[in-house]
């Protein structure tokens, strides 16, 4: 009877699994199917200054006398108006942001904003970028930066806003600004380049098993992780990475010409006010005091690229989340 019991339980949960997954399925099915004929990317924007003054008025309102509500009604109706007056032709900031990882994925939206921008632009309009990012491969994060270049390139003031942290590839970013901003305490720098390959060269030998590598080239492969690494293919490899580092030293001299650049481009990193110090930035604060201080004289406008998911997405992500509410985590 016991093993009948266990029997019957584990065919409940395998059933319950089952028919949870289908019901996944089949609501990411009937959203693929709404979403048929509409852009599977979009471009959002939105207008801060009313949010924020929106904030204002509720904490006024808790230390104001209670008027009626036909009163308020015609006093944020007015409120309204007076603020959308002759605003057109304010100056634009709009604001963006980067969280960067290892391959540095947020380009793709970076990208899309940048050009959106682009198009819109006037010259009296800026950019805010809120950066963070500990840095990550040395093309992706280069990529990242000549897109933000482009905004050089066209006379568009840029800030970049460091809260927490921009270093190595988030440095090489960064640095391209008209005006660096740093939090006190962010972590700002680590100009240089690191790479690490594992061996199995002796394991593989201790097993009698052979690797073979064919190349057309003297430096087509350098260190490999099962063939044996020769002196001259490690000398040739630290070549490489002087060569990476120089190029870094060269980009962050070129956009930030008073920096002692063989000072600061040792791979260390700095706080942001020792940053300041150094030169690395130009400003101590946050993107929030930032935004706050324009917000009287220009328009704020974020601007997001958001690129929907994949069906076979959106399935992995939903099953995933089901197994784990299942185990009960």
């Amino acid at each position: 009877m016991d093993f009948l019991y266990d029997y019957g339980l584990f065919l409940a949960k395998t059933a319950t699994v089952v028919i949870a997954l289908l019901a996944v399925i089949g609501t990411a099915a009937a959203t693929t199917m709404r979403g048929r004929g509409r852009s599977r990317d979009r471009l959002e924007l939105n207008r801060l200054n009313e949010r924020y003054r929106d904030r204002v008025e509720r904490i006024e309102g808790v230390f104001t006398p209670r008027r009626p509500v036909w009163h308020r009604k015609k006093r944020a109706t007015a409120t309204r108006q007076a603020n959308s007056k002759d605003t057109s032709d304010r100056p634009r900031l709009f604001i963006l942001d980067f969280q960067g990882d290892l391959r540095a994925s947020a380009t793709e939206s970076l990208r899309e904003e940048i050009s959106a921008i682009l198009t819109a632009a006037r010259p009296q309009d800026r950019v805010l970028l809120r950066l963070e990012s500990a840095g990550g491969l040395v093309h992706n994060y280069g990529l990242a930066a000549s897109q933000l270049i482009r905004l050089r390139k066209r006379g568009i003031h840029l800030t970049i806003s460091i809260d927490r942290v921009a270093a190595s590839g988030g440095y090489l970013m960064a640095s391209v600004a008209d005006c660096l901003v740093a939090a006190p305490f962010a972590i700002v720098g680590s100009i240089g380049v690191i790479a690490q390959v594992p061996n199995f060269h002796r394991v593989l030998k201790k097993h009698e098993v052979d690797f073979e590598l064919h190349t057309a080239g003297e430096f087509k492969r350098t260190l490999t992780l099962f063939g044996e690494n020769t002196d001259a293919a490690r000398a040739k490899f630290r070549e490489e990475l002087a060569e990476i580092h120089q190029s870094f030293k060269e980009h962050i001299a070129r956009y930030r010409p008073n920096v002692e650049i063989n000072r600061i481009a040792t791979g260390e990193y700095w706080l942001g006010e020792r940053a300041c110090e150094l030169g690395l930035v130009d400003e101590l604060g946050t993107s929030d005091d930032f935004i706050l201080s324009r917000l009287e004289t220009m328009e704020l406008i974020s601007l997001r690229f958001r690129r929907r998911e994949r069906m076979t997405r959106r399935l992995a992500l939903g099953f995933e989340s089901l197994l784990k509410r299942l185990m009960g985590h």
